[in-house]
This record gives C-alpha cells, sequence and structure tokens, in this order.
C-alpha cells in the first residue's frame, strides 16, 4: 500500500502581533510539508477567499440571486441538489460551500467568478501549488476537454500559509464565517470533542475552523484551532492508491494529530 503524508502544525502569533512574516515559532509538527497531494474540497477555500475579496471590493454582490444550470449539477457532499429552491444569493452558496462543501454550489460559483480570478488571487499570495484546478464533476475523465485530473492540489506547507494569511487578515477574514458552519469533525477535528453541527462560538474555550476534503484516495483536514489567546494551524493530507483503502488508519492518526495540538493549546 502507497501512504503519502504532508503535514504541518504551526503555532502562530496572537491577533494583532506582529505579522507572520517575521520569524515564527518553530512547528509542532513536520511531516513532508512540501509534498504536493490530492487535496479534494479543501482547494475550495481558494474559492471562497476571492468570493469575500470581491463582495469586500464590491465586484460581486452577496444578496445576488444565482441560479444553477443543468451542466452544472452534481451531487455528493452538499444540500442544495436535494432542494428543491433552484435560487439562492451568493453569500448563502458561500455559506453551502462552508457548511457542507457543496458541490453545487462550488460550481455555480465558480461560474459566477471563474477559476482565472481564483488562481490570480492564489499567485498574487505565494499560495502554489496550493491550487483549485477545475469545477466539481460527478464523471472526471481527464482525456476530455477540460477535465483536470482532480479538483485540487496543495502542499501542507500552502495550506498553512493559506490559514495563516486569513487568520493575520491579509486575506478576507469573512471566509472564517463561512467556515465556521462547517459540520466535518471526523479528522483532525474530532479530538476537541465539538458538536458538529453547532461550533460556531467557543465550547470548553476551544474555537474550531476547519474544512476537509474526501475522495476514494484522499483525505485532508485544515483549519485554526484557537485556545485562548493561542492559536495553531494545522493542515494533515494524505493520499493512497486506487484500490488501496487505508481510512481507518488514516483517520486514527488524523486524530492522534488533533489530540497532540489540543494537549499543546493546553484545552
Amino acid at each position: 500500500m502507497s501512504l503519502q503524508w504532508s503535514i504541518l502544525v504551526q503555532p502562530l502569533p496572537p491577533e494583532g502581533s506582529a505579522s507572520s512574516a517575521e520569524t515564527p515559532d518553530p512547528p509542532w509538527l513536520v511531516e513532508n510539508p512540501d509534498e504536493v497531494l490530492r487535496t479534494a474540497s479543501v482547494g475550495k477555500c481558494l474559492l471562497l477567499s476571492e468570493a469575500a475579496r470581491q463582495i469586500g471590493t464590491g465586484q460581486l454582490d452577496a444578496d445576488r440571486q444565482i441560479r444553477w444550470q443543468d451542466e452544472e449539477f452534481v451531487r455528493d457532499s452538499g444540500l442544495w441538489s436535494a432542494l428543491d429552491q433552484r435560487d439562492i444569493t451568493v453569500r448563502d452558496a458561500c455559506r453551502l460551500i462552508g457548511a457542507v462543501s457543496d458541490n453545487l454550489a462550488t460550481n455555480v460559483l465558480i461560474r459566477e467568478i471563474g477559476l482565472d480570478p481564483v488562481a490570480a488571487l492564489a499567485s498574487a499570495h505565494d499560495l502554489a501549488p496550493m491550487a483549485l484546478l477545475d469545477r466539481v464533476r460527478e464523471d472526471r475523465d481527464p482525456s476530455l476537454p477540460g477535465h483536470a485530473e482532480t479538483l485540487s492540489v496543495a502542499s501542507a506547507r500552502s495550506l498553512v500559509r493559506w490559514l495563516t494569511l486569513v487568520h493575520e487578515g491579509t486575506l478576507d477574514r469573512g471566509v472564517l464565517d463561512w467556515l465556521a458552519l462547517g459540520t466535518d469533525l471526523s479528522m483532525v477535528a474530532s479530538a476537541f470533542g465539538l458538536d458538529p453541527l453547532a461550533h460556531t462560538e467557543a465550547d470548553r474555550d476551544v474555537l474550531l475552523i476547519n474544512k476537509t476534503g474526501t475522495i476514494s484516495t484522499a483525505r485532508a483536514d485544515i483549519g485554526l484551532v484557537t485556545v485562548g489567546a493561542r492559536t495553531a494551524a494545522y493542515a494533515v493530507v494524505a493520499n493512497w492508491s486506487n484500490g488501496d483503502d487505508p481510512r481507518d488508519e488514516v483517520l486514527a492518526r488524523m486524530a492522534d494529530i488533533g489530540r497532540d495540538i489540543r494537549a499543546r493549546l493546553g484545552a
């Protein structure tokens, strides 16, 4: 079985302190942090960042109604595909992506914003190799024009950089409001014992904001964990080969990493 990991857990300076561009504290866990792996839905974070930027500059109206088109329809993760409502606001599409990694909302928002501006945002903030490569497809065939091999890729270091830029406000912190609604606490986040359906406020002095990605050959979890005045950013990504199924091993190690973060933060 071929199992690849890219992991970085980095304590961050408190909000309002010196920029993370200065010498950071030593990381708590490092394993192949520059390995570029498939990150599934984690790449949607870049789309949300560009949406937040455009809303902030007035390019995108958060209250405008958007409607899915037949060719964009996908199921799996999300709720919109199961609802009668075909029109929602841009802001609600962002909330659906943050809460349930909504695939249909992702595709509609990609049409509204475009992948090129998302790539430009990543380039402007030196986020490579973190990239959103395509829209969500139920049948992905890289031999077809426009089909990328996977939805998104990144290294743990690039993911922690994105988290750091959002934490310090270099990238729009409005993304955190959407991600705080996230309901998937099955990976690293499982260690904190929070209510997966209601953790937008601190519970037991722990505030967690995370985004996960899941496909048949990958698990990924990135997040910011704050306890009191201390915050840590984490990115844990595992990839394996088609035909293998190390999910139990992967999820167990992710939970162990979460417990280590919890202990270090004194939660």
